[in-house]
Order: structure tokens, then sequence, then C-alpha cells
């Protein structure tokens, strides 16, 4: 059992947790992470076959193609089940590009949001990029140009869940239960070691909560409903 998943909304009740028994069985588990690995089997059967058509009409060389999704399922990982959750492997999710002349096999570290592809495709087709939309283009990244890093990446999920990525830290923040989660995701990618309640990190929890409300003071100002923008 996750110990603050009621005060996070993810207990009984919540669609994506009510699926397996609390607390979480081998067996469900097992039986959630066969169903999603042959639903990821069985998407990149029908995006091969996309782009052995596209292949086939002679337009690859001229294509744009922009792979990514919406959110990852914790299909057991930290005693979880579904995507509302801050940890990497529901935050984070592919992004992947390819087109006319770019460098194969090159992969960039660079943090972005996944909203970030509907300005790139805007800038690729010579639209103007409305001024309500507050994410920026990821060409200058891509053709490795002059792009100017974020400061760091916020997440959200209701007034339940806070997070916000700089450099190899990750601050999570839950509201209701009051607590603060620390984790390096450059030694521990798989967040399972909390370093909160370390006295040396101390310091590093008060810059990273000062940036994490500066974020939201700005997105209140400009969207008072604002929704996690995934990274």
């Amino acid at each position: 059992n996750y110990p603050w998943a009621d005060q996070i909304g993810c207990g009984p009740s919540l669609r994506d947790e009510r699926l397996a028994p609390f607390p979480r069985t081998p067996f469900a588990i097992r039986t959630h992470r066969r169903e999603y690995f042959a639903l990821i089997t069985h998407l990149d059967a029908q995006i091969g076959r996309i782009l052995q058509s596209l292949k086939d009409s002679g337009q690859a060389n001229n294509t744009w193609i922009f792979f990514t999704a919406d959110h990852g399922l914790a299909i057991g990982n930290h005693g979880l089940l579904g995507k509302q959750n801050m940890y990497e492997h529901s935050l984070r999710v592919p992004c992947i590009a390819v087109g006319p002349n770019m460098t194969e096999s090159r992969t960039i570290s660079e943090r972005v949001y996944l909203q970030d592809i509907v300005p790139t495709t805007l800038a690729l087709a010579g639209v103007e990029q409305p001024s309500s939309h507050e994410f920026k283009s990821l060409l200058p990244l891509i053709e490795q140009g002059d792009y100017q890093s974020r400061p760091g990446i916020y997440g959200s999920y209701l007034n339940l869940q806070r997070a916000y990525i700089k450099n190899d830290f990750k601050l999570v923040v839950y509201p209701k239960a009051k607590v603060k989660r620390l984790f390096n995701l450059k030694q521990d990618p798989l967040e399972l070691t909390d370093l909160a309640q370390q006295p040396k990190y101390q310091q590093v929890i008060e810059e990273l909560t000062l940036a994490l409300e500066k974020e939201e003071k700005q997105l209140r100002q400009t969207q008072p409903t604002h929704e996690r923008p995934r990274s």
C-alpha cells in the first residue's frame, strides 16, 4: 500500500486504482503488466504499418513525425496502478522526432513538455503561434540552434499533488497530506530513496519549494484552472 494513497487522490475510489486489490498482489500486478506490454506490442505493430505505408507512398523523406503519449501507468510501482502520480514512470512520456535531414539516432537530454510539440508543428507549417499558447517550439533544440532551457519542470494533479524538477532533483509535494519527498533522479532513477528527511538536503528542498511556488503563481495569473503539463 502507498502510505498517502488516499490523501493524494489514489485511493480505492479512483478509477485507475480500483482495478486491483488493496494491498496489491503479485498476481494482479503480473496480469496488469502482461496486458500493458501486450498493448505496447500491438501499438508498435500498428505504427510499423503506418511508417511502411508512408515509405510506399514516396513521402517518407518529406514528412515530419512526432511520437509521444499522454501518461504512463504505474502498474504496481510504488504500490500504485494508474497515471495520477508525480513519479517518472507516469509523468515522463516519450518524445521522438523524425524529419527531413535530421541526424539519426541522436538523444537529447533536455527536459521539455509534451505540449511543446504544438508550437513545433506550427513553426514547421509556417503558422504563427497564438499568444495564448505558453509552450515553445523544439525546432531550435532539434536543429542544435539557440534554445533557452527552462529553469525547471512543473507538474500537478488536482490540488493534491505537486512536483518540480530542476537539475538532478525532483521535489514532490502532497498539500493535503503535508508531505514533501525529494529524489535524485540521476542517482536514483526509480525514485526509491526519499531524501527529504536528510538534513543535508534541506537547502535543496527550500530552493525547489520556492521555485514551485513561483511557477504556480505565474500559472494562476495566466491560467486560473491550469492542468498538469506533461514532461
